[in-house]
């Protein structure tokens, strides 16, 4: 079921109503602006992984990627009934964790004719107790009726691999390994080594030798951290 949400980010980023679920050979893209496509994915990249690499020989693809930086839990009695309770997620997210994202899509981006966008989200996300199909269920499973988008914040917009640098919070070493990344980054290990290989499968970085086991890596390229204004966050101010 398409939530309120993926209808909301579709008309912050097509032209007209018209230009939605438009129809290209086998698939169907969720908005067509000035002859780009463009894909709007909350769920796993891994999921469109195949139909992007299929559509961008021949067409400009944005991957629209939204990151919920957070959430308003909206939990009701029941499916449609009155709403019980209001509360923030503790779970906040940040641009960083699109790397966790990334590690399956490597293959795919960078390309040419691919922009990936990232938008910092707000939403609400509305709730009633169930378990779904699942055999097994507690006391506190719930199903989620509706997502609502209630705000757009930073967007970051992403065409080459030296641009996931600029996702960092600081330039990175001259020489860093994955110990180094976390501790520059405020990450745990197990994360630091997804955003190495991110940076080191699309080209970021380059693996330059080993310190005992651990892989050292130094950036492909020499660039400054830049920010970059955000088209779709003007669209949904």
């Amino acid at each position: 079921m398409e939530t309120s949400l993926h209808r909301q980010l579709k008309s912050i980023y097509a032209a007209d109503v018209t230009d939605t679920e438009v129809r290209m050979g086998r698939y169907r893209i969720d908005a067509v602006r000035d002859g780009e496509l463009i894909e709007i994915q909350h769920g796993s990249l891994a999921a469109i992984r195949s139909k992007i690499s299929a559509l961008l020989p021949d067409a400009r693809v944005r991957v629209v990627k939204p990151i919920v930086a957070r959430k308003l839990l909206i939990k009701r009695a029941g499916k449609g009934k009155k709403i019980v309770d209001r509360r923030l997620s503790p779970k906040r997210c940040t641009v960083l964790d699109l790397f966790s994202e990334l590690v399956y899509f490597c293959r795919v981006f960078p390309h040419p004719n691919l922009t990936l966008e990232v938008p910092l989200v707000e939403m609400e996300e509305w709730r009633y107790p169930g378990h779904g199909r699942r055999r097994r269920h507690r006391s506190n499973d719930f199903q989620v009726e509706d997502q609502k988008l209630t705000s757009v914040g930073d967007v970051h917009e992403l065409r080459e691999a030296e641009d996931l640098l600029d996702l960092l919070p600081q330039p990175l070493p001259a020489e860093f390994g994955t110990a180094e990344l976390a501790a520059h980054c405020s990450i745990s290990a197990h994360f630091a080594r997804q955003v190495a290989y991110c940076l080191r499968e699309t080209g970021a970085v380059t693996q330059i030798r080993k310190r005992g086991n651990a892989l050292i890596y130094r950036c492909s390229h020499s660039r400054e951290k830049t920010t970059k204004t955000s088209r779709a966050s003007r669209r949904a101010g």
